[in-house]
């Protein structure tokens, strides 16, 4: 695909699936291991598996489940980049993750633990109004 939004849209049309929704998510903490290690060989097997997840898994049947809503969403929010609560809630949970990624740095298990279950949690935060956007805004160019 030459066109940038068409590669987009064939990612996020596969990504949609609850499976690799989900799937990424509970992921999240596995950026973390190879900090923590200081392991580019983890690094590199996190890297790869974040990689192929969004395309891993096929288109979904239907989009009334709340993970394809929210990733639709998400699609059509990356376009448009309002300036809402959604982008507070994604910065923080940005800035929550690179805590993560400090706190792994130092090995301190605590902190890390945190750091990271905050991020998780302000990204079901997200995907709320990233659902409540697709459900406002319609389908995804």
């Amino acid at each position: 695909m030459k066109n940038p939004r068409g590669l987009k849209r064939a990612v996020f049309a596969r990504h949609c699936h609850p499976w690799s929704a989900w799937t990424r998510w509970a992921s999240a903490p596995l950026v973390l291991i190879p900090v923590w290690r200081r392991s580019w060989r983890d690094a590199a097997l996190v890297a790869a598996w974040m990689a192929v997840n969004p395309v891993v898994f096929g288109e979904p049947a239907h989009h009334r489940a709340w993970a394809t809503r929210a990733m639709l969403g998400e699609e059509r929010w990356i376009s448009e980049r309002p300036m809402d609560a959604a982008m507070a809630v994604n910065v923080a949970a940005t800035t929550a993750g690179v805590a993560g990624v400090v706190a792994a740095r130092r090995r301190h298990a605590p902190a890390t633990a945190l750091a990271s279950a905050t991020s998780m949690a302000l990204l079901l935060v997200y995907w709320e109004l990233m659902a409540r956007y697709h459900d406002q805004h319609g389908q995804a160019r």
